[in-house]
């Protein structure tokens, strides 16, 4: 596995490849994303998007610890892991909760570092269309007002340092649309860590 797995310069706030001794790509330059820093361990091909589409449409969440060490194994995911106060998974909506049984995200950030993981700080309150189906221009308005915090654990959030664990990032919409959330409620930095990134 770990010969498919090998490291690869890319820009440090969307994980796109890059050049080497290149920090950013031109978009993000332009248009600054509301991410701190975006890491990715694996691009989304062979073999990982079958194993992680394996993972996460047809009950295997076995796989989680398997991923869990390709992500540890990527240079970049220790040293955010170690500087960060709170691991959040990305949240699923009760309506695809409900249909997968698990939320993938979830089991792979407590395989990742179960100590820092906070579930249920962040949420999803609005269910949105599979945003692998969209367009980008649509994604971005399927994901606005999505995520919220829990008003009762907000405080956890200010000035701490998060991780926000997904297991594949296409377009980044809800990423961004986490982190705008996140922003808003204090947090000082914010970091996207993805198993696997489109590219």
């Amino acid at each position: 596995m770990a010969a498919f797995a090998q490291p690869v310069a890319r820009c440090t706030t969307c994980a796109l490849p890059v050049v080497p001794d290149v920090r950013q790509c031109g978009a993000c330059i332009v248009n600054p994303p509301p991410l701190d820093a975006c890491l990715a361990a694996l691009p989304y091909a062979y073999p990982w998007s079958t194993l992680v589409a394996d993972f996460k449409f047809h009950q295997r969440p076995g796989w989680a610890a398997s991923f869990a060490a390709l992500l540890r194994a990527a240079p970049w995911v220790e040293p955010a892991l170690d500087a960060a106060d709170l691991l959040l998974p990305m949240p699923l909506s009760t309506e695809r909760l409900r249909e997968r049984g698990y939320n993938q995200a979830h089991i792979l950030a407590r395989a990742l570092d179960a100590p820092k993981v906070v579930h249920g700080v962040l949420l999803r309150v609005r269910d949105t269309p599979p945003q692998r189906t969209l367009p980008r221009s649509e994604r971005l308005l399927a994901v606005q007002d999505a995520f919220a915090l829990d008003p009762l654990q907000v405080h956890r959030v200010k000035n701490k340092r998060v991780v926000v664990l997904d297991d594949v990032m296409t377009s980044g919409a809800s990423l961004h649309a986490a982190a705008r959330v996140l922003r808003a409620a204090g947090a000082a930095h914010i970091t996207a860590l993805v198993l696997a990134r489109t590219e």
